[in-house]
């Protein structure tokens, strides 16, 4: 689903990732790839937040953040540029997802890496060695 009713697709810059609970900002990043997502899954082990009540507003969002997203629980993705590859893995496991622009694939090896993984914990263990 393409725009942005609730006015969250606003990431300034350095931010690369932001996370929010009740509309209020509970985690940001400025790093890059997906490192943001790695960290994310610490924030969410220390603060004892649910995942699934969280909103996340990404900068890029291709196929390996997609199944981050998916392994980590969160079910409501903002993001301003999404990945044509990415959008099956979304769908396929129920994460509501908005993007101002879809592009046919992200430009990153990490991208092609997980083309034909279909399993989140499959795509976590390759990344994980990648990381």
């Amino acid at each position: 689903m393409r725009g942005d009713p609730l006015g969250l697709l606003e990431l300034p810059a350095p931010l690369t990732l932001r996370l929010y609970q009740d509309g209020k900002v509970a985690f940001s990043s400025e790093k890059h790839w997906l490192h943001p997502l790695f960290d994310l899954e610490t924030f969410f082990a220390q603060s004892g937040l649910d995942p699934a009540s969280t909103c996340l507003v990404d900068r890029i969002t291709g196929r390996a953040a997609a199944f981050l997203v998916v392994r980590l629980g969160i079910r409501d993705l903002r993001t301003l540029v999404l990945s044509r590859r990415a959008t099956p893995v979304l769908e396929r496991y129920g994460v509501r997802y908005q993007c101002l622009e879809t592009v046919d694939r992200v430009p990153c090896g990490t991208e092609d890496l997980l083309a034909d993984i279909q399993d989140p914990e499959a795509a976590w263990t390759l990344l994980q060695k990648r990381r």
